[in-house]
């Protein structure tokens, strides 16, 4: 199972849009675990559940830099369109999600 994890500041905002993406990917038997958290947390959820993907929240898209440095050589890391996320459009942000993961392991 892959596992592509959204951070945010609290980890609130992206539950709708991580609920909405988990549902497309069930819709579409994708083997695929969705969660949302703060991207306080984002050390110890990386260490301990060894995402895939690395969604941000527009409202951190300033740690991107920092985010990207640490993880990116391993793992996609990616700021998540505002306007994608405004709308809580799963099925489009699960694309690019998706595109991302198989460019990387491409």
């Amino acid at each position: 199972m892959k596992r592509f994890y959204l951070f945010c500041s609290a980890g609130m905002s992206t539950s709708l849009l991580a609920s909405r993406m988990q549902k497309v990917a069930d819709a579409h038997n994708l083997q695929i675990e969705i969660k949302a958290f703060s991207d306080k947390e984002m050390p110890m959820i990386v260490e301990q559940y060894n995402p895939d993907v690395i969604l941000l929240g527009p409202q951190v898209k300033h740690i991107f830099g920092r985010v990207n440095e640490k993880y990116g050589d391993k793992i996609p890391v990616f700021v998540i369109d505002s306007k994608d996320y405004g709308e809580v459009n799963g099925e489009r942000v699960l694309k690019v999600a998706i595109k991302a993961y198989k460019e990387r392991k491409g």
